[in-house]
């Protein structure tokens, strides 16, 4: 154990599309004292994720919790940044974050990830395995501990299969199946169709002008699941292939070997048992030797637990240009 690790303090940041959440922990072991969130997300513009935005927020909240709770002898050891976007978006980050932590704080070592590698690790830990994190999107990480492996995460329009956005957009054309009374459709999706976004058939020039297609989208899964609850055998089969498409991507990234342990993590999986339910049906079927767990924690615990073991020199997951860059 270094130092840092045993007289020191380390910040995890984890920045998203809903805000940013900056969190103080001990280095000794991870133990959280303080966390700051901010509703406004950090901006992207066309040079991809505003680092002076991060900085903006990150550096007074992190100033404002060490004056509360820092000893004498504690200094910031590491702090590890989780991004959504940081592996296409991440490179204003990567060139200004270190200088600037460095001048803030005197702090050298220092994880860039990519969200999805903060969620793996608030999950799991270091340990080798397979996280599906599930909300809007979707995408699945896996790692024998020597490499990373993905899968999906691409977005509403080429993929996210099995996602909040995927199951509202079957739910709703099953609702416009059954305003055209075709095969397929659903009356009772009709019905909360028209309860949360009004007549249907205004829908289509209410939904594609909008930036925001996949949370809108996503809006309406929670109704598919409330569907499939009270047993709409349309709902029923949307969650179904909802369900295959996310064991597939687990599959895909899985390392091979017995008891290997997959989590699941964010909230598309809040949807409870209609979900869950052929979920782990199909999860059995495609990953036998492998054991659900719950996951431990959110990608901001999982920014902590990577900043923690930077400080410590125990660094398990394995360093990737995009995914987890580790200055040490």
């Amino acid at each position: 154990m270094t130092d840092g690790a045993q007289h020191g303090l380390v910040v995890g940041v984890d920045s998203g599309g809903s805000g940013l959440r900056v969190a103080l922990a001990r280095a000794v072991d991870g133990r959280i004292l303080e966390t700051v969130a901010s509703k406004e997300p950090v901006r992207t513009g066309a040079g991809g994720i505003d680092a002076g935005h991060l900085l903006a927020q990150s550096l007074p909240a992190v100033e404002a919790m060490t004056a509360r709770h820092a000893g004498a002898d504690d200094r910031i050891a590491a702090v590890a940044v989780g991004a959504a976007g940081m592996a296409t978006l991440g490179d204003g980050l990567r060139a200004e974050l270190p200088g600037a932590f460095a001048r803030a704080w005197g702090v050298r070592r220092l994880a860039l990830a990519a969200d999805a590698v903060t969620a793996y690790a608030g999950a799991l830990g270091q340990r080798p395995g397979a996280v599906v994190a599930g909300g809007t999107g979707l995408i699945a990480m896996g790692t024998d501990l020597t490499a990373w492996r993905r899968a999906d995460g691409w977005g509403h329009l080429l993929g996210d299969c099995g996602s909040g956005a995927w199951i509202g957009r079957a739910g709703l054309e099953a609702a416009m199946r059954a305003h055209d009374g075709r095969r397929g459709g659903s009356a009772a999706l009709l019905a909360r169709a028209a309860e949360l976004f009004g007549p249907v058939a205004g829908l289509p020039g209410a939904l594609y002008p909008r930036s925001d297609r996949p949370a809108v989208l996503a809006s309406f899964a929670p109704l598919v699941g409330d569907c499939a609850a009270a047993g709409d055998p349309v709902a029923v089969a949307v969650l179904e292939r909802a369900a295959g498409h996310i064991a597939e991507a687990a599959a895909a990234v899985c390392p091979s070997g017995a008891d290997v342990e997959v989590a699941l993590t964010g909230g598309l999986f809040k949807m409870g048992e209609p979900l869950l339910g052929p979920l782990r049906a199909e999860l059995a079927a495609s990953l036998p030797r492998a054991r659900e767990v719950p996951a431990a924690g959110d990608p901001l615990a999982g920014a902590v637990t990577i900043a923690a073991a930077l400080a410590a020199g125990t660094v398990r997951l394995p360093g990737d240009p995009r995914l987890l860059e580790l200055t040490r």
